[in-house]
């Protein structure tokens, strides 16, 4: 059925493609803009005018302005490119691109994170597929944007990596005539790491393509994503090799001479999307005093996901196994999702949705695994497979300053149930001061892999019937740039599914706690400027309520920057230096199964409670940004104290340098 299903999708746009009229051929000019979004509008998927952008109608290329280069996300919220050289930007020049904040990142680029704090706003209406450690650079329908040019658009991102190894992310887009874009992009990781058997060798392929009739009666986004992120796996030193890191002795300052637990190991995350949003405009009509809009929108997403764990030998650390060599454990997840939309809006209701949804879906296994426990078989299943029929809402409404926006959703047949509702306001208090309220209900099945998971390790294999995972969050947001940004949100959880360590086994299992957890955070980011001088905090507050301990954060996360911005050599390069500090406070930090690709509680040991600081100096020379930073330069006089999680120590002192070079054609 799937098959059929896109193959209809594939004439269908074929048809679209052949469909097209020539481009006429104009003047161009370089500009020096980039792919980072500088301002969004106000328009969301609900809004009557949300897919139409900046008109270029009139603008030859050659007179292209930045407002022309648009970026419009999957909610169709609209941004346009920027290359200017902020604190922003030198906080987001990593390998996933985005601000790691709240990220603790391993020794090797490409590797996984823990998480210092968790957001739990949720409108997921489905289980997710596990192997969560994976997924940090696992790019999902919301990372994927698409575009709208006057001109060819060009960007490459280069940083270097560790021992043998770089990062390069490509992307090209361009519009063929007004009415039809198409972008490329790949970003490919590869990077042999500084301990043993920790190489690391990503690639995150994207296409996407964006059409609308002269008339804008109809429009369409797709995309198809192609991933595969591998990791060779040692878990984490041996205990006797933890005492000579820890020693300071400069015999172990190659790190390649620490033993680790094994050298024969790997798991890699493979995923395949289409994907494709299209709307037809029943009515469209707007002037300056009124509007009216009614359009229907299709959304379909086919999803298809491989996870798969390989061992040369068995390994006591996970318990026995069935083969004493040559483990491998792999499993798939296919979904096919459609949603159906109608969509109303006037400048007196406001903006209105109604939509309906049904997702097949089919995770598991190509076995069926019979465990033999004192004369007692037991069977572990194979397969999780079925339908879901779902029903949501959308609402949005300008009432006297008051911006009101509302969802929900709810599944009403399958086997997996799910219901979520989400309401928010904002008020503008004055020029400076924004005030914002939101509350979030969410209620959904835990991710497939704690339901069921089938390994050649005895001990991995388990077939669980948990209840759904209830979440209810409120808060609240402050932001103005005289006081501070300030946000704060109260999270209750009921039925939370971790993974922790069995204390008959001593090996990882999931578990249904049977307490609520309340979770506090408050986070505070206000800049300071002085002249040419700025210092920017970022502070985050953590107080947790569990009476079982099976969710620990920090309680203080920091991040401070120090740094001078200027122009330099008569306005020829825009010069930005300085110094960043992130700490964390101690705490019972999260173990990694290599397993499983999964983060379990752990209470044996505190790790954190210690400063990594970052000397940075980054350049704009006309459309390219320079980054140079030395990585932790405190680690040789600071102690080697630093871990990323409980046996896997945080990476050394390192210099890496990088660009990011845009062309306007």
């Amino acid at each position: 059925m799937n098959k059929i299903i896109f193959t209809f999708f594939l004439i269908c746009f074929v048809s679209i493609c052949t469909a097209q009229t020539r481009p006429k051929r104009t003047l161009s000019q370089n500009n020096s803009q980039s792919l980072d979004a500088i301002s969004s509008s106000s328009s969301d998927s609900l809004s009557n005018n949300s897919t139409r952008s900046t008109s270029i109608d009139k603008i030859k290329n050659k007179d292209a302005k930045i407002t022309d280069y648009l970026i419009i996300s999957y909610k169709n919220d609209t941004t346009y490119v920027d290359t200017t050289l902020t604190i922003q930007k030198e906080y987001k020049y990593n390998y996933l691109r985005k601000d790691e904040f709240n990220l603790m990142p391993f020794s090797n680029i490409g590797q996984t994170y823990n998480t210092l704090s968790q957001d739990f706003e949720s409108i997921s209406l489905m289980p997710q597929f596990g192997a969560r450690a994976r997924h940090f650079n696992y790019m999902e329908i919301e990372d994927i944007n698409y575009y709208h040019v006057p001109t060819p658009l060009t960007e490459l991102m280069y940083k270097s990596a560790f021992e043998q190894g770089q990062l390069l992310d490509a992307f090209f887009t361009v519009n063929t005539s007004k009415q039809f874009n198409f972008s490329i992009a790949y970003k490919g990781l590869r990077s042999l790491g500084n301990y043993q058997n920790l190489l690391t060798s990503t690639g995150n392929f994207r296409f996407t393509t964006s059409y609308k009739t002269k008339n804008e009666k109809y429009i369409a986004n797709l995309h198809f994503v192609s991933q595969d992120l591998l990791n060779q796996e040692n878990g984490g030193l041996t205990d006797d090799s933890v005492a000579f890191f820890l020693s300071d002795d400069e015999d172990f300052d190659d790190r390649a001479v620490l033993e680790v637990n094994f050298q024969d190991a790997e798991n890699i995350l493979k995923g395949k999307r289409f994907y494709i949003n299209q709307r037809y405009n029943i009515i469209n009509k707007q002037d300056s005093l009124s509007s009216n809009n009614l359009n229907v929108t299709h959304i379909m997403s086919l999803k298809d996901k491989n996870y798969m764990f390989e061992q040369t030998t068995q390994n006591d650390i996970f318990g026995s196994a069935f083969n004493s060599t040559n483990l491998k454990d792999e499993v798939t997840l296919e979904e096919l999702s459609n949603q159906l939309q109608l969509n109303y809006s006037n400048n007196i209701i406001g903006n209105l949705q109604f939509n309906a949804s049904h997702t097949n879906y089919n995770y598991g296994y190509d076995k069926l695994v019979v465990l033999n426990n004192s004369s007692v078989n037991n069977t572990i299943t194979n397969r999780l497979k079925g339908d879901i029929f779902a029903v949501g809402g959308k609402y949005k409404k300008q009432i006297k300053g008051f911006n009101i926006q509302g969802e929900l959703g709810v599944n009403v047949s399958g086997d997996l149930s799910g219901n979520f509702v989400k309401a928010s306001t904002s008020y503008k208090l004055n020029e400076d001061l924004i005030a914002s309220a939101q509350i979030n209900h969410n209620t959904a099945a835990p991710n497939y892999n704690t339901l069921l998971y089938q390994s050649d390790y005895v001990n991995y294999n388990w077939e669980n019937n948990f209840n759904t995972v209830k979440t209810q969050q409120l808060s609240f947001g402050l932001k103005s740039k005289k006081i501070a940004n300030i946000n704060l949100d109260l999270t209750t959880i009921n039925d939370y599914v971790y993974f922790g360590v069995n204390e008959t086994t001593k090996l990882v299992n999931p578990f249904q706690n049977d307490k609520s957890i309340t979770y506090l955070r408050l986070k505070l980011n206000k800049e300071i400027k002085y002249k040419n001088f700025a210092l920017n905090n970022t502070v985050m507050y953590q107080n947790v309520q569990d009476e079982n301990q099976v969710f620990n954060v920090p309680e203080i996360i920091t991040r401070n920057t120090l740094y001078y911005s200027n122009h330099v050599f008569k306005k020829a390069m825009y010069l930005q230096t300085g110094i960043t500090l992130n700490y964390f406070t101690k705490y019972n930090m999260n173990a990694y199964d290599p397993v499983l690709a999964e983060f379990y509680t752990q209470n044996d040991q505190e790790y954190g409670g210690f400063p990594r600081l970052d000397f940075f100096v980054n350049a704009k020379i006309r459309q390219t940004r320079i980054y140079i930073k030395a990585e932790h330069f405190n680690a040789a006089f600071t102690g080697h104290d630093y871990f990323s999680a409980p046996n896997t120590p945080f990476r050394d002192f390192k210099v890496r340098f990088g660009l990011v070079w845009n062309f306007f054609l």
